[in-house]
């Protein structure tokens, strides 16, 4: 079998299709980038949640959750507080909004007198609001 190139019979036109091989490769590094690091970004404390029977509602802004955890170690978000005064954190957080509502959730098992020493400190600090978070059913 041979092959013979003509000049004369080679025509130059511009390919109009799309090569989509490159894009669907970048879709899928994209892909297995966002499902790797997804599980990551939603890392919580460990807590050991009472429960709750109220009526969930709908949360209309992000919520601001203050956690203290069996360790007696307070955290902002998913940031520790080593050492740092309270009420300036979460002035931070509020742009110093008083009315602002702020969610506590304590391990069951940290004792009443820590629980009260945080609250007076948001108390101290002006902010009034403070929604216990709990679970919304036993856990079997």
């Amino acid at each position: 079998m041979s092959f013979q190139y003509n000049e004369s019979s080679y025509n130059e036109q511009e390919l109009s299709e799309i090569n989509v091989t490159p894009f669907i490769d970048v879709m899928l590094v994209l892909l297995i980038i966002f499902m790797v690091t997804v599980p990551i970004s939603t890392v919580t404390i460990p807590l050991d949640l009472p429960v709750a029977k109220a009526k969930v509602e709908p949360n209309i802004e992000k919520p601001i959750v203050l956690s203290l955890n069996q360790e007696k170690e307070l955290y902002l978000g998913n940031e520790r507080l080593l050492g740092k005064d309270l009420g300036s954190e979460i002035d931070k957080l509020t742009k110093s909004k008083r009315d602002t509502v702020i969610f506590f959730q304590i391990d069951k098992r940290v004792p009443y007198e820590e629980l009260m020493d945080v609250m007076n400190q948001l108390r101290s600090a002006g902010y009034f609001k403070i929604g216990l978070v709990g679970l919304e059913t036993d856990r079997e």
